[in-house]
């Protein structure tokens, strides 16, 4: 490109950008008054919380502005994708209900829901609109012959349709569905003739789980009922208990839930499924006060260390309250009923805590030896670690229990 076509393009960008500063930012200021209206008619929101003293937040807001400009002009006829943003300091109810933590934090909503997984890529223009396009992708799979079906990947979750007609009202609850959930799960779907042998009784969906010896379960209820096909199909492609990678860590821990981690081995099925039966079994009821994880002890020897464990102790089962760690005494009392539970508890209840600074309970005491009690007394947090960067956003100071 030579000097006279560069200054053309230079020219050419500049004239847009006061074209569209002059007709204003095509940016949603979102309150309490109209945000469920604006994020509940939007396929897509990608909105933006901010608070003008954020020197993070300053920098984001023309780009996060432009990325508006350049979606409209190519999805020109797509109302349904909202960019939006929010000031925190006057709408702090909005700020609460949404769990911010740190300013600029960019949220994902699809049909008013609020995405587990917000925007952590590159603050660009760029990226911005590339996320945008990736999201406007069909999130299903179109099979053409039912053999294809055999030779998926079956360390995935999937979910399979089978549908007459592609403009159905059961196939747009089902792409809608899979639209939320396509991190998840992957989609796939057959039409027509191709479906009919799966189409007995109707259109139908099955769940496929990860790997062959699990058999598929079928979706039982109205394909027309949006809300409860979404449920059933975020409690399977969803796990109880998740893998935690030094990708999704950052995430896991800005949920702001302690961790009960089972460190093991990456061959070491058997005890995984032993972790997750028991946590079905005995916590279930603590799915919203706590996060079920596992992790590769090869790939995390650093929080093994930090409770003076190695790869070659695994497994071992312990919790990160982001204060301390507390590791579970024996592995082998899985199964034991109510015993996991009981750690737990001893959490909540801040049993773990106090025995940290004051030692065992006194009802405890005369059958604990100093040594034993000296030994119980946890490090600091490792995962804590993984929280987001100050210097990539403002942390909001939040006081916190300290468990």
């Amino acid at each position: 490109m030579d000097l006279l076509q560069l200054c053309q393009l230079r020219f050419f960008v500049l004239l847009i950008s006061c074209f569209k500063y002059a007709v204003g930012s095509l940016t949603i200021d979102l309150t309490t008054a109209n945000a469920d209206e604006v994020l509940g008619s939007a396929d897509l929101a990608l909105v933006n919380f901010y608070a003008d003293w954020c020197r993070f937040s300053q920098l984001l807001h023309p780009i996060f502005d432009e990325a508006a400009f350049i979606t409209v002009q190519e999805f020109p006829q797509d109302k349904a994708i909202v960019f939006a943003r929010v000031d925190c300091e006057q709408q702090a109810d909005l700020a609460h209900r949404y769990r911010i933590s740190k300013y600029p934090t960019m949220k994902v909503f699809k049909n008013g829901r609020m995405m587990r997984k917000e925007y952590r890529a590159q603050r660009s223009v760029s990226a911005i609109t590339d996320f945008v396009r990736q999201q406007k992708v069909v999130p299903t799979q179109t099979i053409d012959d039912l053999r294809q079906l055999d030779n998926i990947d079956r360390t995935k979750r999937t979910i399979i349709g089978y549908f007459e007609d592609a403009e159905s009202e059961n196939y747009k609850t089902f792409e809608k569905v899979a639209h939320i959930l396509r991190d998840d799960c992957v989609f796939y779907v057959t039409f027509g003739e191709v479906s009919r042998p799966e189409r007995f009784s109707g259109d139908n969906i099955i769940y496929r789980p990860a790997f062959e010896k699990n058999p598929d379960m079928v979706f039982l209820g109205t394909l027309k009922n949006f809300e409860l096909l979404l449920a059933w199909t975020q409690d399977k492609c969803v796990p109880l208990v998740r893998e935690i990678t030094f990708e999704n860590g950052e995430e896991l821990t800005e949920e702001g839930l302690p961790f009960l981690i089972l460190f093991h081995n990456k061959d070491d099925e058997e005890t995984l499924q032993r972790f997750q039966q028991e946590v079905a079994r005995q916590l279930i009821g603590e799915k919203g006060s706590i996060n079920f994880l596992h992790a590769n002890c090869e790939k995390f020897r650093h929080p093994l260390q930090h409770i003076n464990k190695s790869p070659k102790d695994c497994p071992v089962i312990a919790i990160d309250s982001f204060k301390h760690m507390y590791i579970f005494p024996n592995v082998d009392d899985l199964a034991i009923s109510g015993k996991l539970r009981q750690f737990v508890l001893d959490l909540h209840s801040g049993k773990l805590h106090r025995e940290f600074h004051h030692g065992p309970d006194p009802t405890l005491i005369s059958n604990i030896d100093h040594k034993v009690e000296e030994q119980s007394r946890p490090p600091d947090s490792s995962f804590q670690k993984l929280a987001p960067s100050e210097y990539r956003y403002t942390i909001l100071k939040r006081d916190r229990d300290e468990l």
